[in-house]
């Protein structure tokens, strides 16, 4: 594994959200950690609508999260890059990889594929049914899946710390393209990565185990590998994740304050109670000077530090 060297070492970070819905108080985390890491290492940080998964897509979403950005002063460098408008790029990555036969069709169901699977390190892994099948026997309704191999991957992680994965047992063989014709997350964000320059990658600690199947195909593509850091996950009152799967209210844009301080406290910032009277300009002033990654939580440990704070994180989330 190698990391990615721009001849002007410059930190290229990004943030990428799905427009499924409005920004919710977990995306907010995600978008304030990835900006102060970029911004308080004199980098760009640059957004990414990933709007492959046309079934998903919400109309107007990708536009309402853009204004929220720019309410609550996360300005991001250069021109916002869609994923609906790489399919060439997406195409061609999954050419290179047919030609050198890493791929295969898929016609397993769900159900097939959920009676037959065996377990990993984040869900099922495929049992191989269709291991066999030569990409002349694709059909119409087959999806495209890569080939893993019995190997280790290793990568460190700057706050979930190492990880160390066999691609085969714990990963399995994952789809590159869906029965339906439409690119998987894996592919198009290892394509975008490379394509835009990415050096460093600050996102969710639920995406902590698909960096393995992305470094794995960054690999057989011939790509670098950025340097990752992976953000604890906010939780709802159930433990589950906070996302717009589970109808997570977005952030309030006439008052961003509390929010972002919130998100601040969050990441296991000092933030103190005068910023929370102050102005957008003069939160980041103070968050960009005093932002100190070695304070962000590990996933699992996450919730905010005393009980006012967990109080003002649950109201914000349940009451925006």
């Amino acid at each position: 594994m190698h990391n990615f060297t721009d001849p002007l070492g410059l930190y290229r970070g990004r943030f990428a959200p799905s427009p499924s819905g409005p920004l919710h108080f977990g995306s907010l985390v995600t978008a304030v950690g990835s900006f102060l890491e970029a911004k308080s290492r004199c980098g760009e940080w640059l957004v990414r609508i990933e709007d492959l998964d046309t079934p998903r897509v919400v109309a107007g979403a990708a536009d309402e999260i853009l204004r929220t950005l720019e309410v609550f002063g996360l300005h991001w460098d250069g021109a916002v890059v869609y994923q609906s408008q790489c399919h060439d790029a997406y195409r061609d990555a999954l050419e290179r990889l047919q030609r050198a036969g890493w791929l295969y069709p898929c016609v397993c169901s769900r159900k097939q594929i959920a009676l037959s699977a065996l377990t990993g390190c984040d869900g099922p892994v495929y049992a191989g049914a269709c291991r066999q099948r030569r990409l002349a026997m694709a059909g119409p309704h087959a999806s495209l899946r890569v080939r893993t191999p019995d190997r280790i991957v290793e990568y460190g992680d700057r706050v979930q710390g190492p990880v160390r994965l066999n691609l085969e047992r714990e990963i399995g063989d994952f789809v590159l393209r869906r029965a339906d014709g439409i690119y998987a997350y894996q592919l198009a964000v290892v394509v975008d990565d490379a394509w835009q320059g990415v050096t460093h990658v600050v996102r969710g600690a639920d995406l902590l185990y698909s960096t393995a199947r992305q470094i794995y195909l960054q690999q057989l593509l011939g790509y670098d590998t950025p340097d990752y850091l992976h953000l604890p996950l906010v939780l709802d009152a159930q433990g589950k994740k906070l996302s717009k799967q589970t109808r997570a209210e977005p952030v309030v844009l006439d008052n961003p304050l509390p929010s972002l301080v919130a998100a601040l406290r969050f990441l296991g910032q000092d933030v103190p109670e005068s910023l929370l009277q102050a102005d957008v300009e003069v939160f980041w002033q103070w968050a960009l000077a005093n932002w100190n990654p070695d304070r962000i939580p590990e996933a699992g440990h996450a919730g905010a530090r005393d009980p006012d704070e967990e109080s003002m994180l649950r109201s914000l989330i349940q009451d925006n």
